[in-house]
């Protein structure tokens, strides 16, 4: 008799295992009843094509068996006499080389996954999806295991595969539930560090092996698997930094923000193609930060990705923290000593579009899965990347849930999103016939809009500490307004024209400059139609544009005084603040992501003085509420006088809401103005608290001897005046002593 005679296994069973034909593989693996002449009895089946021999134990120890091998199928049967009842059991496995393992069959297993999961991740709105998606390390009918689920709804079948099955696919197949696209399996007494991936048949006939899209580690590049991990068990230090610090008192409170690469601001001194740590950036950064005055740090994007060069723009794993710089636990400490030191920490956050790595989101499932199918609206052909598909709600859900993942998880103090122009316009960067209009034939993105409101009203709610930056190259209306008053709920917007008039002004030599003086002013004509902030950002020292030093012109004295001046003048304007690392050193050289800024240079004379000069420009910025407390409303501004092109001075005076004024005056060419004679906005004594020009900051040491008094001679429409010596290309902060 043939071992095929004392089965109940059916040819089509086995070939829709063999063939990954089935999207319920629990249905002929694992423990079920079977009907017999004697009743219900128990049937258990399990396809181990690497075993040899199989005996089974039930985890309670109170049954023992043997599994009859069928043949050379890969299968493996035990038909027990017992009344069926589910239990759990064991499989004492011995392979062909004489290896042998126990491992409690997955298959016995019921689906982790509630239908109110997948109700919620059908419409969008299961914003901890990461704990249910993933690998996620949970107790499931009393056993402690991993949970692998993945979303991918064309495909055919679904296995994940790792170093706990050697990388072999049959061995773990996965079941779909129901029509959700949601594949899933528990593997029980599976722990932390062991790397998988998903073998995905896909509809298009191909077998695609990817990474798990919520992974939430992965190995360093340019390998590429996942890797399983703990996702809670942090003990945070930072209680009273978070209760305390929410999203709407940024408004009227100091942003001075330090943009950093976390791979280049510092290198090992011993090995300079080794990145610095979590735990090392700890040590030396946020010292660093304490000490300058900044009040947060916006990193590069931390997400993982494969290519140094992309500084984090084109990420593979969303969900998964870089490991160039250590394990999500030593950002988790990062994070929370930045806290303690009152120090908050924005990420750069890339929901824009993804690149088409064979092991990441394109073409997911073998079909479009997390893209539109149609190139004219799923590519950038610039970037040569993908373009999310923000209609489909388990897409939507994916980016929400990220942000909440960052902001909750990770305790970030806020997102700056990348690129949103090219998610508002349908034509961004793009010709005539290569995208296809909306529905009322236009080129707004309508899918962005309700995504980016959706994320908004969300994070107020569920993260109401966190902040929201658009970086938006546009004039696109209200970035910054409430969805309830029609606009996108952003709580800032980075102010581009700003910086790309100011740039282009300070880079004429100061006998043009007359000519091109609504260069510097006409950014008040706009200044309060967005929450802004005033950047000087990495987009500046990169792809040619020459270092912040490097853009000014004149000699070498020169360009420090008009690099001081530019700070000050960016600092002294309504706004926020943000300078990419190296701008407070005067780096000579573009950036290079590949090497540590230049250090040394802080220790040549105008490069440490210039330094110096930054942090005393923070700490007055910090330490007076004029300057920050109201920027985006016009009684926190008044120009003194903007129409003094000839000499190319603007005058203009910041204000808080106590009465509390700083009188700001600017001097954009080398010439010393002995006698400058300025309308006061009040009368009294006006101490000089800051001057760009002093010589411990590298200048003329020309100033006004500590203040200045008003003079009763009415001047540019006010009742008083003062008179002041402006020195060469420098900037004076002068304050109101009552």
């Amino acid at each position: 008799m043939e071992w095929n005679d004392f089965t109940s296994l059916t040819a089509e069973n086995m070939q829709a295992i063999w063939d990954f034909k089935t999207k319920d593989p629990f249905s002929i693996l694992g423990i079920h009843p079977l009907e017999t002449d004697r009743g219900i009895k128990t049937v258990i089946r399990t396809y181990q094509p690497q075993a040899s021999f199989i005996r089974g134990e039930s985890c309670d120890g109170t049954e023992e068996f043997d599994f009859v091998k069928l043949g050379d199928t890969g299968f493996f049967e035990a038909i027990l006499d017992l009344e069926y009842k589910p239990f759990f059991y064991k499989l004492i496995i011995k392979q062909g080389d004489g290896i042998e393992y126990t491992l409690v069959d997955p298959y016995a297993f019921l689906p982790v996954l509630s239908d109110f999961d997948r109700h919620l991740i059908a419409t969008g709105t299961h914003y901890e999806l990461y704990r249910k998606l993933g690998a996620n390390l949970i107790e499931h009918q009393g056993f402690k295991g991993v949970h692998f689920a993945v979303w991918a709804p064309n495909a055919r079948a679904v296995s994940v595969v790792g170093n706990f099955n050697s990388w072999d696919g049959r061995r773990h197949q996965m079941r779909m539930l129901g029509a959700s696209g949601i594949w899933e399996i528990f593997i029980p007494n599976l722990g932390e560090n062991e790397l998988y991936r998903f073998e995905i048949h896909g509809a298009d006939g191909n077998l695609h092996v990817k990474v798990d899209p919520l992974a939430k580690l992965a190995e360093v590049r340019p390998a590429t698997a996942s890797i399983t991990t703990h996702l809670d068990g942090y003990e945070w230090g930072d209680d009273l930094y978070m209760k305390t610090h929410w999203a709407t008192k940024v408004f009227g409170a100091p942003m001075n923000i330090y943009e950093v690469h976390a791979g280049s601001w510092r290198r090992d001194p011993a090995n300079p193609d080794r990145f610095l740590n979590w735990d090392e950036l700890s040590e030396r950064l946020i010292p660093y930060l304490k000490e300058m005055g900044y009040t947060h740090v916006e990193f590069l994007p931390l997400a993982e990705h494969p290519l140094d060069e992309s500084w984090g723009y084109q990420v593979t794993g969303y969900y998964s923290p870089t490991s160039r710089y250590g394990t999500p636990d030593q950002f988790r400490h990062f994070v929370d000593l930045c806290h303690q030191n009152e120090i908050g920490v924005i990420l750069d956050w890339v929901p824009a579009h993804f690149p088409k790595d064979a092991h990441a989101l394109g073409r997911f499932d073998g079909t479009a899965c997390y893209e539109h199918a149609d190139p004219r609206q799923g590519e950038h052909p610039h970037w040569g990347t993908y373009i999310f598909n923000l209609g489909r709600n388990e897409v939507k859900n994916f980016l929400i849930a990220n942000a909440m993942y960052w902001l909750k998880e990770f305790h970030c103090d806020g997102l700056r999103v990348d690129a949103v122009a090219s998610m508002l316009y349908l034509d961004y960067g793009k010709g005539p016939g290569e995208w296809v209009p909306n529905k009322d034939g236009g080129n707004i993105n309508y899918d962005t809009l309700e995504f980016l409101k959706h994320l908004n009203s969300i994070m107020g709610r569920l993260t109401p500490h966190a902040i929201l930056i658009a970086e938006e190259s546009t004039s696109f209306p209200s970035i910054t307004r409430p969805p309830e008053q029609g606009g996108l709920g952003f709580h800032y917007k980075w102010n581009m024209g700003w910086m790309n008039d100011f740039l282009s002004y300070i880079q004429h030599e100061p006998i043009h400059r007359k000519y091109h003086h609504n260069q510097l002013t006409f950014s008040m004509v706009y200044a309060y139609s967005e929450n802004f902030i005033q950047v000087f950002s990495h987009d500046e020292v990169v792809h040619g544009k020459g270092s912040m030093l490097g853009k000014m012109p004149g000699d070498n004295w020169q360009k420090f005084a008009n690099l001081r001046l530019t700070y000050a003048f960016q600092y002294a304007h309504p706004g926020k603040k943000l300078n990419f690392m190296g701008n407070e050193f005067g780096q000579f050289r573009e950036w290079n992501e590949k090497r540590s800024l230049d250090w040394h240079l802080v220790s040549w004379d105008s490069h440490g003085k210039l330094l110096e000069m930054m942090k005393v420009l923070n700490h007055i910025y910090k330490e007076n509420a004029p300057l920050w407390e109201i920027d985006h409303y016009y009684t926190g501004f008044e120009w003194i006088w903007c129409d003094d092109a000839d000499n190319s001075i603007v005058s203009f005076v910041r204000k808080d809401d106590h009465g509390n004024m700083i009188l700001c005056v600017f001097n954009f060419t080398p010439v010393v103005r002995n006698d400058y004679r300025l309308g006061a906005p009040a009368r009294g004594a006006w101490k000089e608290i800051f001057n760009t020009d002093a010589a411990m900051f590298g200048g003329s040491n020309v100033g006004n001897l500590g203040e200045v008094w008003t003079q009763d001679i009415p001047w540019q429409n006010r009742q008083w005046s003062l008179n002041i010596k402006l020195p060469p290309l420098a900037a004076v902060y002068f304050k109101l002593e009552r």
